[in-house]
């Protein structure tokens, strides 16, 4: 009788690094199909959010100005933040935003002028002018609120634009509201700037969060 150690090996399986690498690139390539997929659908839910509980003060983000008039798309949100001044929301008004190379007037100024015209009293709004995107601009705001001992902003911007913002706000200490602009220039929901917002939200909970400091956790 012969003894199982004469019988031969079971030949292995040949691994193919190939399909192997494939697999993987295919897994990755799915989950970040899904995360985008995932943070969009966030994106429109957030962007559906309208709180005027009272705050410390209206913060309005900064868009485009040509030479100290505010594109349509600030001017839409400067007049929601007057609407949320009337309606009692807050006592003073924030504007924000630096300038690009070769302007002559920040969007935080423009805003501002632009809202003493529209009737607003000077005394009741702040141009924070430093900032050339979201994140620079709200720590901006963080630093003033923490001088002035506010705590809480109602952010007002783009539908698609607040999730992001808010997260950043938030980020920093600050107690967020989020008032969306409706029916003007910047409130219709493009698929180029949901992509742009989707992505940007992405990078911000994946790195830039971490490299930010809350503001106000003194306070």
């Amino acid at each position: 009788m012969s003894s199982r150690r004469d019988e031969p090996a079971a030949p292995k399986r040949e691994r193919h690094p190939v399909r192997t690498t494939m697999r993987v690139v295919i897994a990755a390539v799915l989950a970040f199909l899904l995360a985008c997929v995932a943070t969009a659908v966030y994106i429109g839910v957030v962007a559906g959010t309208d709180d005027r509980t009272a705050s410390d003060a209206i913060v309005v983000l900064g868009a485009s100005q040509f030479n100290g008039t505010p594109s349509p798309v600030l001017q839409s949100r400067l007049s929601h933040a007057q609407e949320l001044l009337r309606a009692g929301v807050s006592a003073h008004i924030v504007t924000v935003g630096g300038k690009q190379d070769g302007d002559r007037f920040t969007e935080a100024a423009a805003g501002k002028s632009w809202l003493v015209k529209a009737g607003v009293p000077a005394e009741r709004i702040t141009a924070v002018t430093t900032g050339s995107d979201t994140a620079e601009s709200l720590t901006a705001v963080a630093r003033l609120m923490a001088e002035k001992g506010w705590r809480s902003a109602t952010l007002v911007t783009d539908p698609v634009h607040e999730a992001r913002s808010s997260a950043i706000a938030r980020q920093l200490g600050i107690q967020t509201r989020l008032s969306p602009t409706t029916g003007g220039a910047g409130s219709d929901v493009t698929p180029d700037y949901l992509v742009r917002e989707t992505l940007g939200l992405m990078h911000f909970w994946v790195w830039q969060r971490w490299r930010m400091s809350p503001v106000l956790t003194a306070l």
